[in-house]
């Protein structure tokens, strides 16, 4: 096929597999994530509630981005519904993302940390939470996309 300036060709080693890139396209879904630490520097992980997709894994707490929603905003909704605390835009520091092609879709996660925000955490969606000290964070079965973000905050932390 001949390329054109519009579409460059790559070359390829033609023992390579198509990687993610290489895939047809998958709808993209836009989600946001708060590894929220308290004062004695442990990490919220919350459990993936029974009829959720992934049910029994345990997550760091966030939501899907609606469409025209800023990610900080969504995530300080996602915050108040899920866990009843209100956090302030300025107390959200981008951190990470993660970039995972799931069997149906492809998931963007940007990862927030959250030192500050009002309230006692009350889990309002039937999940359990914990409170976990960094070196432990990689005993909690995860989903695909959260695994990688534990390294990171590891070495922050």
């Amino acid at each position: 096929m001949p390329t054109t300036a519009a579409e460059p060709r790559i070359p390829r080693h033609p023992d390579s597999a198509p990687g993610p890139a290489c895939r047809p396209s998958l709808p993209l879904v836009l989600v946001v994530a708060c590894a929220l630490v308290d004062a004695d520097g442990r990490v919220l992980l919350a459990r993936r509630p029974e009829g959720k997709p992934m049910a029994g894994l345990w997550e760091f707490p966030g939501g899907k981005v609606e469409t025209g929603e800023a990610p900080e905003r969504a995530l300080i909704r996602e915050l108040a519904e899920e866990l009843d605390i209100d956090v302030t835009e300025s107390c959200l520091a981008p951190f990470t993302f993660a970039s995972h092609a799931y069997h149906d879709f492809h998931l963007f996660m940007a990862l927030y940390v959250c030192r500050k925000w009002s309230g006692v955490v009350r889990p309002r969606e039937g999940q359990q939470v914990a409170w976990v000290r960094p070196a432990r964070l990689g005993d909690f079965a995860m989903p695909p996309a959260d695994r990688p973000l534990v390294a990171m905050l590891r070495d922050l932390l």
